[in-house]
């Protein structure tokens, strides 16, 4: 849920809500961006600190990592061009359809008895799913819900697409490596931010629901 505006600089709900965390923390965050499909990779060799960009927490990745309490919900969103039809994942079949390689939305796609029988064509980025389908190259996305809401139907490259369609809810979390001792002062910082009535602010900006 985190992306780059058109000066390359990060923004995103999980960029806000991960500045506000680190300013309690005591800590000033630097952010990165690495290839989704490697990210556990990256953190257990000590490239990056943690992973915090809309990371569903599953049973897998709990046995893997070291994960905050779920702080908010998403869904994924179905990303079509303006007139184009849909009206069920039914509709995808035989199409062609963008996801990010490593992704909720990948795994969607792959798994949901309609999208299986879709093209898939994998991207490094969402922001490259989102391309697809404006260049007609991709009949469809799915990517995250808080990224598609901030960035699909408002002015720029992205006014003549449409959200249709919103599948799989899920809990994110923020991963560390097994054994950190930072995780349970994020679930402390998270609280905080939310007694004080931030996160409620952030998540309305975003039109997300909070996990907490």
């Amino acid at each position: 849920m985190n992306y780059t505006d058109e000066n390359g600089v990060f923004t995103g709900f999980d960029t806000e809500l991960a500045v506000a965390v680190a300013q309690i923390l005591g800590v000033t965050p630097e952010f990165v961006e690495i290839d989704w499909n490697t990210k556990e990779i990256e953190l257990a060799a000590k490239n990056i600190d943690c992973i915090w960009n809309g990371l569903t927490i599953t049973d897998d990745r709990k046995a893997q990592m070291n994960i905050t309490i779920p702080y908010v919900k998403n869904a994924q969103a179905v990303v079509i061009k303006e007139g184009s039809e849909y009206e069920s994942t039914a509709s995808l079949i035989g199409k062609v359809v963008a996801a990010e390689a490593g992704s909720a939305g990948e795994t969607i796609v792959q798994e949901d008895a309609n999208l299986s029988q879709a093209e898939l064509i994998s991207k490094e980025v969402q922001t490259a799913c989102l391309m697809e389908v404006k260049a007609g190259t991709a009949y469809a996305a799915v990517l995250d819900l808080t990224l598609a809401n901030a960035m699909v139907g408002k002015d720029g490259d992205y006014v003549n697409l449409k959200i249709v369609d919103r599948l799989g809810v899920e809990d994110y979390g923020v991963a560390f490596r097994k054994g950190s001792d930072i995780t349970e002062e994020v679930n402390k910082a998270f609280l905080t931010l939310k007694e004080q009535g931030f996160l409620q602010e952030l998540a309305q900006k975003y039109g997300l629901d909070l996990a907490i």
